[in-house]
């Protein structure tokens, strides 16, 4: 009877996992991350500092900026104290409220920005199929609504936290990542999880048709520029657009391989899995502010601008 109790027992916490084999190496890894994390905050916090300050930047493809740059600050924050835990401590506990708590954030800044590089996908098209009318067409108004529209798809992920509240967990504590994800956790459940399993699978699907509409945007874009006589025409018009495609591409890809890992190639080795999933939650935030910086050079100037103004 006490081996039955003691089997049935309730877990209340999960444990984390850092990267497989890097054990002795923990200590390098943690500074890595700590500079990822201060590059990633202080490029978003300055996108975000710089838009809300500088009145020369009220357009469209700004706003739409400054929500990426509030999406991936959310990623960063989220996750931050979670994975410095482990590196810096080997602290891999973390209590189960906690733990949702961190899945429905991580899903819900990851469902923003899913959307606002949807909406970034059409703010392109209509700069490009009708540049004249662009302004009147994409008014500051227009673009507040249509973030606030998208913006509520982070009510999608706000059941997650209550229907992992209901799921009991027995046996199994050690999850396969160094943060809490909702397919994660589900899968250490003794009880029945098939509500998690299909709900989970309607909120990825929506994130598809997220990638599906941009793919369609991109379309129609591609139908546009073939339709340039002048090659280089149609290269400008394309480099309007290579920052976003850079950016949809760093955000997707890591998402698409873990989900195929999770579904078809369980048994591949753990530290696959978990560099692809820190690689979704660390290169976005990083590299975004980076991509945007880089290859849109009147933010660039500006930005660089505002820098040395302050300094003088």
């Amino acid at each position: 009877m006490s081996v039955s109790n003691a089997s049935d027992m309730e877990i209340s916490t999960f444990f984390l996992i850092g990267i497989p084999g890097t054990e002795y190496a923990h200590i390098w890894v943690s500074i890595l991350m700590c500079l990822i994390y201060l590059f990633a905050i202080l490029g978003n916090c300055t996108i975000i500092f710089f838009i809300k300050t500088e009145a020369s930047v009220r357009e469209p493809m700004y706003y739409f900026l400054s929500m990426l740059a509030f999406s991936d600050l959310g990623q960063c924050i989220s996750s931050l104290p979670a994975i410095l835990r482990i590196f810096l401590f080997n602290a891999t506990g973390i209590s189960s409220d906690t733990c949702f708590a961190q899945e429905f954030f991580i899903h819900g800044f990851s469902a923003i920005e899913s959307s606002v590089l949807l909406i970034k996908s059409v703010d392109c098209f209509v700069d490009i199929y009708n540049t004249l009318r662009y302004t009147s067409i994409l008014t500051s108004a227009r673009v507040i609504r249509i973030g606030l529209v998208f913006g509520e798809n982070i009510l999608l992920v706000f059941p997650f936290p209550f229907i992992l509240k209901r799921l009991k967990f027995c046996n199994k504590s050690l999850l396969s990542h160094s943060y809490c994800l909702d397919q994660d956790v589900m899968k250490l459940a003794c009880s029945d999880n098939k509500a998690n399993i299909i709900y989970g699978f309607f909120v990825a699907l929506t994130t598809m048709l997220d990638l599906v509409c941009i793919s369609v945007s991109y379309r129609l874009i591609l139908k546009i520029v073939l339709g340039i006589t002048s090659h280089k025409s149609r290269l400008k018009v394309l480099n309007t657009c290579i920052s976003h495609i850079c950016a949809v591409l760093i955000f997707y890809v890591p998402i698409i391989t873990l989900a195929v890992i999770h579904c078809f190639a369980k048994n591949a080795f753990p530290i696959i899995r978990v560099i692809i999933a820190d690689t979704f939650l660390l290169v976005s935030p990083l590299m975004n502010p980076i991509v945007y910086s880089v290859k849109n050079q009147q933010s660039r100037n500006q930005i660089m601008g505002k820098l040395c103004e302050k300094q003088v």
